[in-house]
C-alpha cells in the first residue's frame, strides 16, 4: 500500500484550488501596464476620430474636437442623409470586414471571454473603432465607450496571444484593456474596475483584479496629458442632501427602473423586427440611420455622443424643451437604431436618458442643488439598464465629483436595479448573449465546496487495500472540497484516497463524487429550509 500511495503522489494534480497571489499574477499585472497605456491611446484616438468625422460631415471643416451634430442649424437633408450614409458604411465594413463589429461592444467582449478563449482578432481591433467613429460621427446617438471597451479589450487580447498564457490570464488582460479604455474615456477608475467585475470578469479574485487595477491606474495616468484630469461633468454649488432627499430618491429610482425595462424591451423588439425584414443584414444599419435622421429633425441635440447635453443636465442648465426632447427622442432613436446592429455604445445614451428623466422629475421635487435629481436619474437608469447598481453609483460620483450624494444615489440605483431584476429576465447585455445560445450568470456567491474539508465528508479508515488504489488520486484531509473536485476533474476519476498531510503513506479514508454533493445539499438546505428559532411570545394564560 505504501508504494501505491507514493505512485499516486507522483501522479497527483497541482494545487488546483489555490487562488492566492502567485508570481504569475504579478507577471500578468506587469503586462497589464502597457495594455492600460495602449487602451488610453486608443480611447484618445477614437474620440478624436469621432470629432473629425462629425466636423467634416456636419460643419465641413477639418477639426478633431468633439462637437454635437445638432449644435448648429443643419439643413434637413443633411440631418436625414448623414446617418443613412454612416449606416451604409458600417454595413459594408461588417459584411466584408468582420461581422464582429456589429453591436455595442460589451456583449461581443463577453462572448469572446465565454466561448472564444478571450481571443480577439486584430481585424476587429481596427474595424470596431473605425465603424463606431463613422456611426457616431454621422449622427448616431451612441456612446464611444462600447467600441472603446472592445478596442481596449482587443489590445489586451492580442498582446496576450503573443505570450504563452492560459485562457484565464488572457481574460484578465482582455478585461484590463477594456477597463483601461473606460477609465481613460470618463476619468473614472473606480467605476471602470467595478464595471469589469460586474460585467466582464465573472469573478473577484487577485489573479484578475490586480491586472485590471494596474491597467486602469496606468490608463488614468496617461489620460492626464491627453484629455486632462478634471471630472468630465463637474457639479458645483453642492449641498449635502438631507434624509428627505434620500427618501425621495426612490422616485427617480423606481421610474428609472421602469424606463430601463421599457428601453431594453424596445431594443430587442427592434432587433426582432429587423430580423423579419426581407433584406440582408448589411442594409439594416442604413435603415436604422433613417430612424436616427427622422429623430434628429425633431430634436437635433439627440444626435451624436451628447456629452454637452449630459453636462447641461447634470449642472441644471437644461431647458424643459431639451429635457423632454432628449427623454422621448433619444430613447426612441437609440433603442430602435441599436436593434439594427450598427456600431456604438450604450453608456453615454443611458447617461443622457437617465439624466433627462431625473431633471424632469426634479422640476416637481424639492430643490437640493442644480443637477441633483438628474444625477439620481442617471444612477438609476444605469443600475436598471446595465444591471450594475454599484457601477451606476460610482460612475455618477466620479463623473461629477459630487461625493456627498452617495447615499441618495445608492437608493436610486438599487431601487431601479431591484425593479429591473423583478420584472425583466435579462439585461440589455445578457439578453444578446442568451440569444446567441450562451448561458451567463451574473450572481456571485461563495462556492459551497469551499466551506468543507475532505475529512468532514470522507469515508474514514480504509482498513483493507482498495482494488482501485493504483488509479486513485491522493488528496489531503485539510483540502477543501473544491480542491478535491478540481483534482478529480483533472484526472477524470470519481474517487480519491485521503491522507494526512504529515503521513502521506497511511490512508485516512476515501472520498467519492457523491460525497462532494454534501456541500451542495448543505447549501440548498440553508437557502430553502425555513424554521422559527425564537418562538412567538404567547399571551398570559388565565
Amino acid at each position: 500500500m505504501t508504494a501505491t500511495v507514493r505512485g499516486a503522489e507522483r501522479g497527483r494534480a497541482p494545487h488546483l484550488g489555490d487562488f492566492t497571489l502567485t508570481p504569475r499574477v504579478l507577471l500578468v499585472a506587469a503586462v497589464a501596464v502597457p495594455v492600460g497605456a495602449a487602451s488610453a491611446l486608443a480611447a484618445f484616438a477614437l474620440l478624436r476620430l469621432i470629432g473629425l468625422i462629425t466636423n467634416l460631415v456636419f460643419y465641413h471643416r477639418a477639426a478633431a474636437t468633439l462637437v454635437s451634430p445638432g449644435g448648429g442649424h443643419q439643413p434637413a437633408w443633411l440631418v436625414l442623409s448623414a446617418p443613412i450614409a454612416g449606416g451604409l458604411v458600417v454595413g459594408v465594413l461588417a459584411r466584408f470586414g468582420s461581422e464582429r463589429i456589429r453591436g455595442h461592444g460589451m456583449p461581443e467582449a463577453i462572448e469572446a471571454i465565454l466561448v472564444g478563449g478571450s481571443r480577439v482578432s486584430p481585424r476587429v481591433a481596427v474595424l470596431k473603432p473605425v465603424s463606431a467613429a463613422v456611426s457616431i460621427g454621422t449622427g448616431g446617438p451612441f456612446g464611444a465607450e462600447g467600441p472603446i471597451i472592445m478596442t481596449g479589450g482587443a489590445v489586451g487580447s492580442i498582446l496576450a496571444q503573443t505570450l504563452s498564457l492560459s485562457a484565464d490570464e488572457r481574460k484578465a488582460l482582455l478585461v484590463a484593456g477594456a477597463a483601461g479604455g473606460m477609465a481613460a474615456t470618463f476619468n473614472a477608475p473606480l467605476a471602470s474596475v467595478l464595471l469589469a467585475v460586474e460585467l466582464l470578469l465573472f469573478e473577484w479574485r487577485p489573479r484578475s483584479l490586480i491586472p485590471v487595477a494596474a491597467a486602469v491606474s496606468t490608463a488614468v495616468i496617461c489620460r492626464g496629458p491627453l484629455l486632462g484630469t478634471a471630472p468630465v461633468f463637474p457639479v458645483t454649488d453642492l449641498v449635502r442632501p438631507g434624509a428627505g432627499a434620500q427618501a425621495l430618491a426612490l422616485i427617480p429610482g423606481l421610474t428609472g427602473g421602469l424606463l430601463a425595462i421599457a428601453a431594453t424591451r424596445l431594443v430587442y423588439a427592434a432587433e426582432d423586427a429587423f430580423a423579419c425584414l426581407p433584406v440582408h443584414w448589411m442594409w439594416w444599419p442604413a435603415i436604422g440611420g433613417s430612424i436616427i435622421g427622422a429623430g434628429g429633425l425633431v430634436e437635433p441635440r439627440a444626435l451624436g455622443v451628447g456629452y454637452d447635453v449630459i453636462d447641461s443636465l447634470l449642472t441644471g442648465r437644461a431647458a424643459l424643451s431639451l429635457i423632454v426632447g432628449i427623454l422621448l427622442v433619444k430613447t426612441a432613436i437609440w433603442s430602435l437604431s441599436l436593434g439594427s446592429g450598427t456600431s456604438g455604445g450604450v453608456l453615454a445614451p443611458v447617461f443622457m436618458i437617465g439624466g433627462a428623466l431625473g431633471a424632469l422629475e426634479g422640476m416637481a421635487l424639492p430643490t437640493v442643488f442644480p443637477g441633483f435629481w438628474a444625477m439620481a436619474g442617471l444612477a438609476a437608469v444605469v443600475g436598471g439598464v446595465m444591471r450594475s447598481p454599484l457601477t451606476g453609483v460610482v460612475f455618477t460620483l466620479e463623473l461629477t465629483h459630487a461625493w456627498n450624494d452617495a447615499p441618495s444615489l445608492l437608493v436610486a440605483s438599487i431601487s431601479a436595479y431591484t425593479l429591473s431584476a423583478l420584472l425583466l429576465k435579462r439585461s440589455v447585455l445578457t439578453e444578446k448573449i442568451a440569444r446567441r445560445g450562451l448561458h451567463l450568470t451574473r450572481e456571485y456567491t461563495t462556492d459551497p465546496l469551499d466551506a468543507f474539508y475532505a475529512h468532514q465528508v470522507m469515508t474514514p479508515e480504509m482498513r483493507t487495500p482498495d482494488p482501485e488504489a493504483p488509479l486513485l488520486v491522493v488528496v489531503h484531509t485539510d483540502n477543501t472540497l473544491r480542491e478535491v473536485a478540481n483534482a478529480l476533474a483533472h484526472h477524470s476519476v470519481t474517487r480519491a484516497t485521503v491522507t494526512h498531510r504529515g503521513e502521506p503513506a497511511r490512508p485516512a479514508g476515501v472520498i467519492t463524487l457523491d460525497q462532494l454533493l454534501h456541500a451542495r445539499r448543505h447549501d440548498l438546505h440553508e437557502e430553502h429550509h425555513r424554521e422559527r428559532h425564537i418562538p412567538a411570545r404567547r399571551g398570559p394564560t388565565t
